[in-house]
Formats: C-alpha cells, structure tokens, sequence
C-alpha cells in the first residue's frame, strides 16, 4: 500500500531514518508499488527498492542515519 505521509511509514523506518531520507524511502516505496501492480511480492521489492535508494544519500553511521 502507497504511504500518503511519513507519518505512515512502518514504525523501523520512522524511528531510524531522518525526516529527507523518510521523504526519499516514501517516493521511491510508492512508485516502485505502483509500477509493479500484479507481481505477487510486490509490496517486498517496493521496501527493497526504497531502502536502495535511501542508501544513495544516505550512510549508516553506528545507529544514524547520516548524508553522504
């Protein structure tokens, strides 16, 4: 399912990434979902797909999350 605000996110993702990264996860969780309609694990990839592109502006630093 499409997430209308950050403030939907699952609760791992709110808690750990910085308000841009949210924006970055929920763009890109959206459009993968809505650009893979029909494949059954649909919902798995779009979380995967968001979390690769946090991961281009972003860089785990111990427990942060912080730009590259």
């Amino acid at each position: 399912m499409p997430y209308a605000t950050n403030a939907d996110l699952p609760p791992p993702v709110r808690a750990h990434l910085p308000a841009h990264a949210q924006d970055i996860y929920r763009e890109a969780f959206n459009h993968a979902f809505g650009t893979r309609a029909g494949e059954p694990d649909r919902e798995e990839r779009a979380h995967r797909i968001a979390w690769a592109a946090v991961k281009r502006s972003y860089v785990k630093d111990g427990e942060r999350w912080v730009p590259l």
